[in-house]
């Protein structure tokens, strides 16, 4: 069973790999009901751009993007990220660097971004 966000963006958080506050590192946090209620606007760019950068500093981006450009919807399991020389933590943040991308898109978009993020 996966977990959702929804709002202004949409998406599925990545089973095992991506937690449903991920999106606390760009700047603003998750309020907790039974679900993470976000909410980002112009003001929160700079803060948005600096989760992104932190990520993409520490994360071998064209390794990984070319990985993942390459599985397509295919699935991939542990001995394809070992033989890919991929770390958990590698499709941990990869999968966080695209939820920064959508929240930056959005906010350049519409000055706003709004979703909610199943626990």
């Amino acid at each position: 069973m996966g977990r959702y966000y929804n709002g202004d963006i949409e998406g599925k958080f990545w089973v095992a790999v991506q937690s449903s506050d991920a999106a606390d590192q760009f700047g603003c946090p998750g309020m907790i009901p039974n679900y993470l209620e976000y909410y980002y606007d112009e003001d929160n760019i700079p803060a948005v751009k600096a989760g992104i950068k932190k990520i993409r500093d520490r994360l071998d981006y064209d390794k990984v993007h070319g990985f993942f450009e390459g599985q397509g919807s295919r699935w991939y399991n542990q001995d394809d990220l070992v033989n890919a020389g991929i770390t958990d933590e590698e499709v941990s943040d990869y999968a966080d660097l695209i939820l920064g991308k959508k929240i930056l898109k959005c906010l350049y978009a519409t000055r706003h971004c709004r979703f909610t993020a199943e626990l």
